[in-house]
């Protein structure tokens, strides 16, 4: 499975063997992880991707991604599927940024790409959420063509649903109205 590439990102799809470096925050001869990289999330997410790979096989296509700087190919944060897509075409989407690389539209830019990869893989449904007070994470949420969906105490929830599951040049073309 090959990375996935935006104008000015690399989304890779990490290995179990990445995870683990990640997690022991002992990066290999090849790695180039920005400064602030890997974040308390990263680390998280890594856990459970392995946890998820030593539970019931790698996820692949719906793993986690290290998101990449084009430019000098520094790692500056992660996103990806909180596992494979449920029996109703849906999955659950996180990511995050290393404080130096917020507010420069990469998380937008990112989850453009990644929604467009889920819509060709078959996804019909894809969710996320956000603390009440991480404003940044619901414009990114909302900018990439996801709508809220509801709130508890906690988090505010948003999903992208499509009534034709096809690849598309724009992750919110052909949405559910009820999304």
């Amino acid at each position: 499975m090959g990375d996935l590439v935006t104008a000015r990102l690399v989304l890779h799809p990490m290995t179990v063997g990445e995870a683990e470096r990640l997690v022991a925050g002992e990066p290999d001869d090849g790695a180039r992880w920005g400064p602030e990289y890997p974040t308390d999330g990263d680390v998280s997410a890594a856990r459970r991707f392995l946890g998820t790979c030593a539970d019931t096989g790698d996820p692949r296509p719906f793993c986690n991604y290290e998101i990449r700087r084009r430019e000098d190919g520094r790692a500056i944060g992660g996103m990806g599927f909180h596992g494979p897509m449920d029996e109703n075409g849906s999955v659950t989407i996180g990511y995050g940024l290393v404080p130096s690389a917020r507010g420069r539209g990469y998380a937008s830019e990112a989850l453009r790409e990644l929604l467009l990869f889920a819509r060709a893989h078959g996804v019909t449904c894809v969710k996320g959420d956000a603390d009440h007070d991480n404003t940044a994470s619901q414009h990114v949420m909302t900018a990439a063509g996801m709508r809220p969906a509801g709130a508890d105490e906690r988090v505010r929830y948003f999903e992208i649903a499509w009534t034709n599951p096809t690849a598309d040049t724009d992750p919110a073309a052909d949405t559910d109205p009820r999304a």
